[in-house]
């Protein structure tokens, strides 16, 4: 066990946020946090730091147990790092143990060189400094900020120079080098790329120690996650298994606890009758009596939450765009002004047709955002942007940058659309769940999820032919993702989009515009194939197998005599057994690992288990060695 938590309550604007939550997380647990925004996820998550304190309402409730072995690596939301560092320095600072061992081991080797009395010192440190991985400190380093999307040129900035995204994801960086036990992400892949993703979810599927992810990114938890936790109505519930298996288990239960309920519920009903009935009369009170009894110590089924609101987005528009809605030839992808402009990309073309779903993808900084700016003419470009006739166009901006912070929910609906009732304001408003006091609320006062939903809300009533979004999904809750999805897939219009959500991407884009360094290509298919094509043309570039040939093909050396098929059954027999050999070895090494770590500071025992596990490691690489050579031999 690394971490418990016992009957966590926690009340928000005088109701509660979570009532008797509990959850034990073991060494190895993948879990996922999920729930609608604003259900108390980021919460649960600082309870279980110690940031805030949960309020006990009995005694002895509110409980957080943590293991003397557990450490904890936290990534919020907007943590970021901001330091007068270089981004090297600032990962090596996660080495610091072992960077002064080496200097240690350094002046000890100078030492060494006229006064042999320290060498049991040296010997001692030499061997933790290996077995900790300090000759691979600058591997790890550069293997992970390659990872996440920083080249080598980009080692020796300051940190403070990064945006907030790249801020966010140097963060994410030193937090994967940390290697924690414990890994607690709240929502990471918020600004990741597609590749930066994909590498993340690798790496974190090949590292040790427990996960408890925050994510609203359902590829990401699905490729991930071994169990789902689920904050509903202030209570968790835990479900074994991967994302699909909690939909699947999820359903069942709900459908299991109505019929229980209604069951319940029809059993109470007929006692009560009875009760009612037969209590009065002398013959038959003792009977009514015990009836009540039995009704009184009845446990009872809790009432499922049947009905839940749910957002209910449409849109539509009234006037059909001609056949070719968009055509873009030699447009480039410039940032900044003057003197200091900056070209991204340059010949971007491609061309629309009325219906298509558009779904631009690439790395991030290369200019996605930018591109749809150009579109609507809110920045200069180069080459030409031809719109058709009868061409309407509603936008989406990631950032609600065009909401007026002063104003509140309902005062900005009405400065746009003055002539609308404030009871059809307020049904909109509730089809996107956005209900009582809350239409009144400050726009600077509203969550990231809930501008965005009021952005839906102004998205409904432009009635756009041409539909830009710019990461439409970023803020969204899961429930609200697939409310969202549903509008876009029954919506006959045409959509252009950027977005790095790949569940997303593979529902609603029929085309794909890619931009890279080298330029812009167009996919004239969707994100699934687009996926397949990308991992075979990945495949292309190995080494191509030469195709067997059939025995009589074979030239007549290349038959095989009694003696040399004698010989291939001995090399396929020391094979086998070098590599059990190697597997012996690997759970020896391991549990010697773990015994220098449980060795404290008896340096006697250290050294001589560190002598041993040295010898198992250079057996375990002459195994691995000879065996490569039998095996390159063999073919």
């Amino acid at each position: 066990m690394l971490l418990r938590a016992d009957n966590i309550h926690k009340v928000y604007n005088g109701g509660p946020l979570l009532t008797g939550v509990s959850l034990q997380i073991e060494d190895n647990d993948r879990i996922a946090l999920v729930g609608a925004n604003g259900c108390g996820k980021t919460t649960f998550l600082k309870i279980l730091l110690g940031e805030v304190l949960p309020d006990h309402l009995t005694e002895g409730d509110g409980s957080i147990t943590r293991a003397a072995k557990t450490s904890i690596g936290y990534l919020a939301q907007s943590a970021a790092l901001d330091s007068s560092l270089t981004v090297w320095e600032e990962m090596r600072s996660v080495f610091a143990p072992l960077l002064e061992a080496q200097q240690k081991i350094q002046e000890l080797e100078a030492r060494m060189q006229h006064d042999m009395s320290c060498a049991a010192e040296y010997d001692r440190l030499s061997a933790w400094f290996t077995l900790n991985d300090g000759y691979l400190i600058d591997v790890k380093i550069r293997t992970v900020l390659h990872g996440m999307g920083f080249p080598a040129e980009t080692h020796h900035r300051v940190v403070s120079s990064f945006s907030g995204g790249e801020k966010t994801r140097l963060a994410l960086a030193k937090l994967l080098l940390e290697a924690p036990n414990l890994l607690i992400l709240d929502e990471p892949t918020n600004h990741l790329d597609l590749d930066t993703v994909q590498w993340l979810e690798t790496y974190l599927q090949g590292t040790r120690g427990a996960l408890l992810l925050v994510s609203h990114d359902r590829y990401f938890l699905q490729k991930l996650c071994t169990s789902v936790c689920e904050i509903e109505h202030g209570r968790l519930t835990r479900y074994r298994g991967d994302l699909k298996s909690y939909v699947i288990q999820k359903k069942a239960a709900q459908e299991r606890q109505e019929k229980e309920y209604a069951l319940q519920q029809k059993e109470i009903a007929r006692l009560e009758d009875y009760v009612a009935r037969n209590m009065a009369r002398a013959s038959t009170s003792k009977s009514a009596k015990s009836r009540q009894k039995q009704l009184d110590k009845m446990e009872r089924i809790e009432k499922p939450v049947t009905y839940e609101k749910r957002a209910a987005l449409s849109f539509t528009y009234e006037t059909e765009p001609p056949l070719e809605v968009l055509d873009v030839q030699g447009v480039d992808i410039s940032v900044g002004k003057g003197a200091a402009r900056k070209e991204l990309l340059s010949e971007v073309n491609f061309l629309l047709r009325r219906g298509e779903r558009l779904g631009i993808i690439g790395q991030n900084g290369i200019g996605k955002s930018t591109l749809l700016k150009e579109l609507l003419g809110m920045l200069p470009h180069k080459g030409k942007i031809r719109w058709g006739k009868n061409v309407k166009i509603a936008y989406f901006d990631q950032e609600a940058a065009d909401l007026d912070p002063r104003n509140t929910v309902m005062d900005e609906l009405h400065d746009r659309f003055p002539a609308m009732l404030d009871v059809e304001l307020r049904s909109l408003l509730g089809q996107v769940r956005i209900t009582g006091e809350d239409v009144f609320k400050p726009v600077s006062a509203l969550s990231g999820g809930e501008r965005a939903r009021v952005c839906m809300a102004l998205l409904m009533l432009e009635h756009g032919n041409i539909m830009l979004l710019d990461e439409p999904t970023n803020h969204l809750d899961i429930a609200m993702k697939e409310v969202l999805e549903e509008a876009l897939s029954a919506y006959t219009g045409t959509l252009i989009f950027v977005s790095h959500d790949r569940y997303f991407l593979d529902r609603l884009a029929t085309c794909l515009l890619e931009l890279t360094p080298a330029g812009a290509v167009l996919h004239p298919y969707g994100f699934g194939k687009y996926l397949e094509m990308r991992q075979a043309a990945m495949a292309e570039q190995l080494p191509e197998k030469p195709s067997p040939k059939t025995e009589t093909e074979k030239p007549a050396a290349a038959r095989r005599t009694k003696a040399q098929r004698s010989a291939d059954t001995q090399k396929r027999l020391k094979m086998r057994s070098l590599e059990q050999e190697i597997e012996e070895l690997e759970e020896r090494i391991a549990m010697l690992e773990a015994a220098v770590q449980q060795a404290g500071s008896d340096y006697q025992k250290l050294e001589d288990l560190c002598s041993e596990l040295e010898a198992a490691r250079q057996r375990s690489e002459d195994c691995f060695a000879e065996l490569c050579e039998l095996e390159e031999t063999g073919r």
